[in-house]
């Protein structure tokens, strides 16, 4: 039975044929925010007084089905914002998630945060549509690109001064890091079944790249699982079904993650003693 991974990477490679009938390099460079200089998710992600979590607006997903379908990308991204979140990941997807560019537009014109564009690279006219619609980062899956196209993808997104996060699952996976990538993550959620084990982050922690920024993302829904994570060795964490599962979703996210900061806060003096 094909997967779901392939689902998405067949329609998406057809979307991006069809996007590239009216768009193309030269018109995406006259958007207003092209030039614009992208923050550095790297830079927020290590920067203490912030919390390490990227949170995700995300409207619905393959596997839970609808989430939030009506929800507001200012009013949940700016609660992100001014509750410690070091980073937005908006999804762009429509297909499978029902996000879209719009949603990473009105994101970016209320939040001084870096932006990941959550959606499935396949094509470069995607990561220059990316910096054009006011992304700082890209999301590279490893499952469904070959190292060649993860090298020329990381490279087109340093030449437009986007950082790149690499995804993997697998430990194969991890080879196909290379210099040019900023921040690697571990997704927990087998993008094949959508099983999920924050446990794969543990396991694959080790064999992540010394000097890549690393970052745990998916299943995460206790502040105590990040202080785990982060006295594992982590950086940072992405984070959004949590999020935008719950009713109140602001309220939620302020309440995560003030008391994931309380616990972080709480353990760094106790082993300053």
């Amino acid at each position: 039975m094909e997967d779901i991974l392939t689902k998405i990477v067949a329609a998406k490679k057809l979307e991006v044929e069809n996007f590239k009938k009216n768009e193309n390099e030269a018109s995406l460079a006259k958007y207003p925010l092209f030039n614009r200089t992208p923050y550095s998710l790297k830079n927020f992600i290590l920067d203490e007084d912030k919390t390490g979590i990227i949170a995700e607006f995300k409207r619905k997903s393959p596997s839970k089905g609808i989430i939030k379908d009506k929800a507001s990308p200012k009013l949940i991204t700016r609660a992100y914002f001014e509750n410690g979140a070091s980073a937005l990941s908006v999804l762009t997807d429509f297909t499978f998630f029902g996000g879209s560019v719009e949603d990473l537009a009105e994101a970016r014109l209320f939040n001084p945060l870096p932006i990941l564009r959550k959606d499935f690279i396949v094509d470069a006219i995607q990561i220059i549509e990316a910096k054009a619609i006011g992304a700082d980062a890209i999301l590279l899956i490893a499952e469904c690109l070959t190292s060649s196209e993860i090298k020329n993808f990381s490279n087109i997104a340093a030449d437009l001064g986007l950082e790149v996060l690499l995804e993997v699952h697998e430990k194969e996976q991890l080879d196909k890091w290379n210099p040019a990538i900023h921040l690697v993550g571990v997704n927990n959620r087998n993008l094949k079944t959508f099983e999920v084990s924050v446990q794969h982050s543990f396991d694959l922690l080790p064999l992540m790249p010394e000097e890549a920024i690393k970052i745990a993302e998916s299943g995460i829904n206790n502040p105590d699982t990040l202080v785990d994570l982060k006295k594992a060795g982590f950086n940072g964490f992405l984070i959004g079904e949590y999020f935008m599962a719950q009713e109140d979703t602001p309220l939620a996210a302020a309440i995560f993650m003030h008391d994931f900061s309380d616990k972080w806060q709480r353990f760094k003096v106790n082993n300053e003693k």
